[in-house]
């Protein structure tokens, strides 16, 4: 299931039905079967929190995780990409890794994992801003992408790039910054495998 929310300024947010790929079950309207993504947010008005410094992701036991992700993300963003009904965008700068991001998507997933849910809202009710401003990042731009049951680096990506909102998010010139953490399905969850790509533009 591939589905995107969109957070636009101080307490505005716009939500888009959900797209469907392959793998698992799809929500929101969309019929088939499907695996999931993503979330977008850019705002000025949040000042960070405490939290942590530096992460290390977890990576559902994928060689060369952290490399392997930039060096696609950073491909697409350098070649552009037609995102479908959300425009065609230019080239756009690499973005670099961050470890507060990589520690608000670490989190969000192993959340989403052991509490067996796939949603951009954790279960406790904290937004992705919320989030984030834990670890003590300073931002001006944040969005998201989630995804569930990719097995790989490259099918997650494909998926990401095929949904017109998490592909917009990949190529969107405010981000600079990502972190991204994959953790497996605990036994009895929907999913095997939850996927969280946080990106911003710090302060």
């Amino acid at each position: 299931m591939l589905g995107i929310s969109t957070w636009r300024g101080p307490l505005r947010a716009l939500f888009a039905a959900p797209a469907c790929a392959a793998l698992v079950s799809c929500g929101g309207g969309d019929a088939g079967p499907a695996p999931s993504a993503g979330a977008a947010a850019n705002s000025p008005a949040s000042a960070p929190v405490g939290g942590a410094t530096t992460a290390t992701a977890s990576t559902c036991n994928l060689p060369n995780f952290q490399a392997s992700l930039l060096a696609r993300i950073n491909q697409v963003r350098a070649s552009g990409a037609d995102c479908g009904s959300d425009g065609t965008f230019g080239a756009a700068a690499p973005v670099a890794w961050n470890d507060r991001l990589t520690a608000a998507a670490d989190a969000h997933a192993e959340d989403m994992s052991a509490q067996n849910y796939f949603s951009h809202t954790s279960a406790d009710g904290r937004t992705l801003a919320e989030r984030v401003n834990a670890t003590g990042y300073a931002w001006t731009g944040l969005g998201e992408n989630i995804a569930a049951g990719y097995p790989s680096v490259n099918a997650v990506m494909d998926g990401w790039i095929a949904s017109p909102g998490h592909c917009a998010n990949l190529m969107n010139a405010v981000f600079a910054e990502v972190g991204v953490a994959c953790v497996p399905g605990a036994a009895g969850d929907t999913y095997s495998t939850y996927w969280t790509m946080d990106l911003g533009r710090p302060r």
